[in-house]
């Protein structure tokens, strides 16, 4: 029992670092009608490969500086932490896909073709771009590398403390239980925050689209798409590892409203 309250205080800590703005009834009412409008919208044209490309030259030129600036203003006080990101398209990935990841050292963005041709403006190329500089800013990966250790010490604890005490009482157990257990835990502990993870890459994404001249709100509705959350090979999608739902959009319309009422300044835990 102490175990499983110490391994919750621990997940715990690795929570968000910006404050994501509670939406009010009235921008969760917009949020509600915009997602249910977006849901209906199934009619789309595909950009060819060179209108595409030349989408994601534009919006790159602007959002690059502006979440370089962002990056730079809130983790001044973190040492040698790299804003400098590398943006550029996956050239090889055959699905509609976007990712943030570290390339020996180097934060890196990838956005894939296929997505980039199914965007209807530039507009939504902005915000998932930004959305994936949040997750930079939030240092999403590092927390979750932590959260996916604690858990897996914590329920390899458990599990070791239940084989031990049947082992003394003279019953079965399986000494493969303990690793078990900790690949349980680590994926337990992986993903216990990756919704939260998400509405704050959405709320700093909202900030940087922003500054960088775009329209945060129209941006975000590709997120709320009615796409399968696994692709035809059965893995998941770009809108499965971004779930579509209203709050998202409450979330984004909450943030403008808040940059609007406070100066576009990100407020700190």
């Amino acid at each position: 029992m102490v175990a499983v309250i110490v391994g919750v205080g621990l997940l715990s800590g690795c929570g968000t670092t910006f404050k994501i703005p509670k939406a009010a009834k009235s921008e969760v009412s917009v949020a509600s009608q915009m997602f249910k409008d977006a849901r209906s919208n199934t009619a789309r044209t595909i950009l060819s490969s060179t209108a595409a490309e030349n989408r994601f030259s534009r919006v790159m030129l602007r959002v690059k500086p502006a979440g370089q600036k962002v990056c730079e203003e809130v983790t001044s006080d973190i040492k040698n932490f790299i804003c400098d990101v590398d943006i550029s398209i996956d050239t090889k990935m055959s699905v509609r896909n976007a990712y943030f990841t570290y390339r020996k050292g180097t934060p890196s963005i990838r956005m894939s073709m296929p997505l980039l041709q199914d965007t209807e403006s530039d507009d939504e190329v902005a915000f998932v771009m930004s959305h994936e500089f949040g997750h930079l800013i939030g240092r999403h990966i590092e927390k979750q590398k932590k959260q996916a250790l604690t858990g897996a010490i914590i329920l390899g604890a458990i599990t070791a403390y239940g084989n031990a005490y049947s082992a003394s009482a003279g019953t079965y157990y399986d000494p493969n239980d303990v690793v078990r257990g900790m690949e349980i835990g680590a994926a337990i502990g992986g993903k216990s925050y990756s919704q939260t993870y998400e509405l704050e890459s959405d709320t700093l994404g909202t900030y940087i689209a922003q500054l960088a001249g775009y329209d945060p709100v129209k941006g975000a509705q590709f997120f709320v798409r009615p796409e399968n959350t696994r692709t035809s090979a059965g893995k998941l999608s770009f809108w499965g590892t971004h779930p579509p739902d209203e709050k998202r959009l409450a979330t984004v319309l909450a943030t403008v409203n808040s940059i609007r009422q406070n100066g576009g300044l990100l407020k700190s835990k």
